[in-house]
Formats: C-alpha cells, structure tokens, sequence
C-alpha cells in the first residue's frame, strides 16, 4: 500500500512539474523573454556584467545578425512528428547537440550559478562547461554533474604550469569528461558596460552596487544565501583565509596571457579525455590544434566580450570544417539564442551549438528554475526545427540546404 501511495505520489509530482513547465513556456518561450525579464529583476551591475560586451557591443551584435542571415531549405514528405535531438559527443550521449560554455564569474551575474547549472545540466542531460574562475571547485562540480560535466581552465604558466597541471590532475580524478583550454583571452579588454555600470576589479560591492542590489530582491537573497563569489578552484594555492583582494591580486599574479603551442602539447600529454581548444576561429589554428592531437575546437569570438572587431562566430565555422574534416568536433558558441541557430550552426559545419549569456538571463530571470527552463526552450525549439526541416535526427542536419552569404572562405583568412 505504502508502494501504491509513493507511485501514485511521483506520478502527481510529475504532472505537477510539468504542468508548471508549461506554464512557464507559455509565459517565458524564449530566451529574449527570459532577457527582458532578468533585466528587470537584477540589480543593473549585474545585468550590465553578463549581458554587454567589449567596446560599443559591435561583436555581439555582429554574432547575431550572421546567424540570422542563415537560410535553410526544408524538405518533405518524410517526418510526422518532431523527432528526438540526442546525440553522441566524445563518445558520451547526450540529450541535444546544445551545452553550457564556460562562463567566468558568474556568481557575479547571479550568486550560485554554478550550482543552478550544474543541476540543470545533470537533469537535462546536456554538458556543462564548469569555468575554473568559478564559485563552486571541481570536484564540486563532478558531484553536482557527473554525467555531463567539463573543465575549463585558463592559462597559470608560473611554476612550469605548477597550478594548471595540478587543475587538471584534479579534474581527471574527479572524472570531469573533457578539458577546455581557453585561448582566446591574451589580455584584459575593457568592457564599457561593466565600467558604467560601477563594477571594479577586483569585485567588491561598493556603496554604490550596495545600492543596487538593495532594489533587486531575488538576486541579494541569492547573494545572501551563496555569499560574495569566491573562485575557490584555486583555494588550495592560496594562504589559508585570504582576503578577497588579496585572492584576486593572486589571480592576477599567477593567470594570463594565451597558450602557447607548446604549452597544449604539454596538457595534451598530462590529459588523458578529449582535449577542447576554445577561441578557434582561424583553420591554420585548427589545424595546428588538431596536429597537436586536439579533440575538438570551440568557434568562438568569446561572446564579443574580448575585441569587438572578430568575424562573427557562425561565419567561421565552414571554413573550420573544411581545415580539419572529421579530424575533430566543432562547438559552435557566441550568440545562439534559439534551438533554431543550434540548427543553423550543425547544418553549416558545427557538431554542436553552446550558450553561456542566455544562461545567465535565465538564472536573472528565474533563479533556480531559469536553466532547466531555457534547456526545455532549446530542445524542443530544436526537435521542431528538425521537423520542420524534413530531419528525422541530428545528423540529418549536415545535409540541409544552407544559404551562408557571409561564410568565411579559406582563402579570406590569409596564410
């Protein structure tokens, strides 16, 4: 009897659950939505953080008109209904060719966003990219997202890589499934919007972002229950209670520059999963990766927060494939805000299509419930999209039509 109860308890949590999920769809179906409303529930240094990007925000506008001037031509007469948008990457199953990139600090944007994504992830069955400037380590994260977690780590070349290769040790016990090198950030640009808006490095609320929050009730709640974000990945090389000027002086000490070539033949051969590079845009990069023995490359201009002059993202990808043929999987990133530009980034040359900002509208707009949320919208804009397009998989895709005016071709980049 106590079984019958406890079944029939489930299956009412469930259709709760997903009566509540289509509440919200109905209310939030798009990630614009989730934009619009996390603008208005977050305290404006907040907002200004995760959504501007470097100079006048030329890179993130220029991410978003190329993939809308992405056509693809349907096909039909073969699928009746939205077929499912499972697919494998580095030999690993997953629900969708869509993932969370690393994002750095985005405790800053929400506190606890790392815990909200990994859970999200790990539910949904989509991989999380854990950034190693994070406010949960590791080891956390692989608790949190066994099956869907990977590590991102920026460059800490001091020491001969002493905190870098220790990283990745630590990573590789706690059974993270890919290592992703960041290279595309040799410097620290200026981001306007972050400048405006009162935010300083190192972090700290200010009277000013005090004040700020103390309008925005949702995020200083998260703040109080989380705590000021602390990068605690690297608390292990640091003197026990240090300050958080004093950790940030740390990172600014021991963290920079790109790797170097030699420097991810090293990590290749301490690594022993797929080994991503992300900030690929040029194929004599691509190349040179693959050659290194590289498993897979992110197309990314680093959101537009880095320079904003770089080619949009979707617009280098062809080019990419065709340097590195199946020799390694391409994750395109930078702007997508739809399951219908995943579509669009697989079926000119991508394996795959991750979202960082979006995410972090959905934890502005929804807390805890926004990631879960805007994986639904994904997914399901995806699965309609393959309908649409006469595809009855993912794979089916790399078969579309496209009209790619603004392709990059090989020979436009030069030697």
């Amino acid at each position: 009897m106590d079984d019958q109860r406890q079944t029939a308890s489930a299956q009412t949590l469930s259709a709760r659950e997903a009566e509540a999920a289509l509440a919200l769809m109905r209310q939030l179906p798009t990630a614009f939505d989730l934009r619009g409303r996390a603008r208005k529930r977050m305290p404006n240094f907040a907002f200004e953080y995760m959504d501007g990007g470097a100079g006048a925000d030329l890179g993130i506008k220029r991410n978003w008109d190329a993939l809308d001037a992405v056509e693809l031509v349907p096909r039909y007469g073969k699928v009746v209904a939205p077929p499912p948008a499972d697919t494998t990457l580095f030999g690993r199953p997953y629900a969708a060719p869509i993932g969370v990139a690393p994002i750095g600090g985005p405790g800053t944007a929400f506190p606890g966003a790392e815990t909200h994504l990994a859970k999200a992830a790990q539910a949904a069955r989509l991989p999380y990219t854990l950034g190693v400037l994070s406010g949960i380590t590791v080891e956390q994260g692989a608790a949190l997202a066994p099956d869907v977690l990977w590590f991102q780590l920026y460059r800490f070349a001091r020491n001969d890589h002493k905190i870098g290769f220790d990283l990745v040790r630590r990573a590789q016990a706690c059974g993270a499934h890919a290592l992703v090198l960041t290279i595309d950030t040799p410097a620290r640009t200026i981001r306007p919007r972050e400048v405006r808006s009162g935010i300083v490095n190192p972090f700290k609320l200010t009277m000013r972002l005090r004040l700020g929050a103390l309008m925005a009730p949702a995020w200083l709640m998260a703040l109080r229950t989380s705590g000021i974000p602390r990068f605690v990945s690297l608390n292990p090389y640091m003197p026990a209670n240090t300050s958080l000027e004093e950790s940030a002086a740390f990172i600014r000490h021991e963290q920079g520059g790109a790797f170097t070539w030699e420097e991810i033949a090293k990590y290749r051969e301490r690594w022993k999963g797929p080994l991503i590079l992300k900030g690929v845009l040029h194929p004599a990069d691509a190349e040179r990766a693959v050659s290194l023995g590289v498993d897979g490359l992110f197309a990314t201009n680093h959101g537009g927060r880095q320079i904003d002059a770089l080619p949009a993202s979707i617009d280098a990808v062809p080019a990419l494939r065709a340097a590195v043929g199946n020799k390694a999987t391409i994750i395109f990133d930078s702007g997508m805000r739809s399951g219908v530009d995943a579509a669009r980034a697989i079926a000119v040359g991508a394996d795959a299509a991750f979202a960082g900002k979006s995410f972090l509208w959905s934890l502005g707009a929804l807390g805890a419930r926004g990631p879960r949320h805007l994986m639904n919208i994904y997914i399901e804009d995806l699965r309609a999209s393959l309908g649409q397009l006469g595809c009855k998989s993912v794979d089916e895709l790399r078969g579309v039509s496209a009209r790619h005016r603004n392709a990059w071709k090989r020979e436009d980049f030069g030697a």
